[in-house]
Formats: C-alpha cells, structure tokens, sequence
C-alpha cells in the first residue's frame, strides 16, 4: 500500500494500518476478480434489472434509474 518494507508480522504489508487499508478496499468493491463464467454475468443482468424495476419504500437508498 505504501511500498514501505515488508514487516514479517504482517506480511506481506508494512503494518497493521496497511493490512486493514487493503482489507477495507476488498470490502468496498474497489479490488475485483473478474469472472468469465456467463451464469455470474445472467445473474448480474437480472439484478440490474429488479433494482431498477422494483418499487423502493426506502427514500434514502440510491435509485439506478
């Protein structure tokens, strides 16, 4: 994270600051593994779909459309 030599006790990180940095960035969606299986990109599709087709009895959520 901050390219600053391995600490053995966190490797492979610096500390515990960075590990927990990275953590949240997978936790947050920023990190991803691509999928090539067509079954996730079917199943993506239709939650696209119900999130923006459904009707929403929370005003806070963010809508797509």
């Amino acid at each position: 994270m901050c390219e600053k030599p391995t600490d053995p006790a966190y490797r492979p990180f610096c500390s515990k600051r960075c590990a927990d940095l990275d953590l949240a960035k997978w936790l947050g969606g920023d990190y991803a593994v691509p999928s090539q299986n067509p079954d996730d990109y079917d199943e993506l599709l239709d939650a696209l779909e119900q999130a923006t087709t459904e009707p929403d009895d929370d005003d806070d959520t963010p809508r797509l459309s």
